[in-house]
């Protein structure tokens, strides 16, 4: 799979905008400032196909970036406290409208800090992808800022986490590329695989 042959496709900021879900999708998910659009400019090798925002919770659309076997889809971040009641009731709307609408979801790459624990948004939508049966795994994004030791106790944590439902998940790093590989082999067997 080539993943620089890539190229923004369009925004969503209403389920009637949405693209027509033509190809398989791989759907990155996670709270405001885990560093998605990060992740996403590293799996692509472009600096800024995803646009990295200093203030959270400032993607308030649904990207959708065009590769030649599928397509990205980058949700806008979650759980920013300062984002207004209005705010939040367009995104839950926004998001509603993504799942409900019978997408091609062939994997969604749900990121989380592995610095931290996740947060009560954080296991909503693990919950909610877990009840909707959809393929998922987590990425576990600034692994770089962990000492070895940190690094191992958090890596057992988030095996002994998600080893319940058996849900596969990276320890990774955009500063280092550290499970970069590792992802991509996942997001090539979900769209070859589909």
């Amino acid at each position: 799979m080539n993943f620089q042959s890539v190229e923004f496709e369009a925004a969503a900021g209403r389920a009637d905008q949405l693209k027509k879900s033509d190809l398989p999708e791989i759907v990155f998910s996670g709270k405001s400032n885990v560093g998605k659009s990060s992740l996403i400019n590293k799996l692509v090798n472009r600096k800024a196909l995803a646009r990295v925002s200093a203030t959270p919770g400032k993607t308030a659309t649904i990207n959708f970036f065009r590769l030649p076997e599928c397509r990205f889809v980058d949700l806008p971040g979650y759980g920013y406290a300062k984002v207004s009641q209005n705010e939040k009731q367009r995104w839950a709307k926004l998001m509603q409208g993504y799942f409900d609408a019978e997408r091609n979801v062939a994997l969604v790459i749900q990121i989380l800090d592995m610095r931290h624990e996740p947060t009560a948004d954080d296991f909503d939508m693990i919950n909610f992808l877990i009840e909707r049966d959809l393929p998922f795994l987590v990425v576990c994004t600034k692994s770089d800022k962990l000492n070895k030791t940190q690094f191992n106790t958090q890596n057992a944590y988030f095996e002994d986490l998600f080893r319940e439902h058996e849900i596969p998940f990276i320890p990774y790093s955009s500063q280092t590329g550290f499970g970069l590989e590792t992802l991509k082999q996942h997001i090539e067997a979900a769209v070859l695989g589909n």
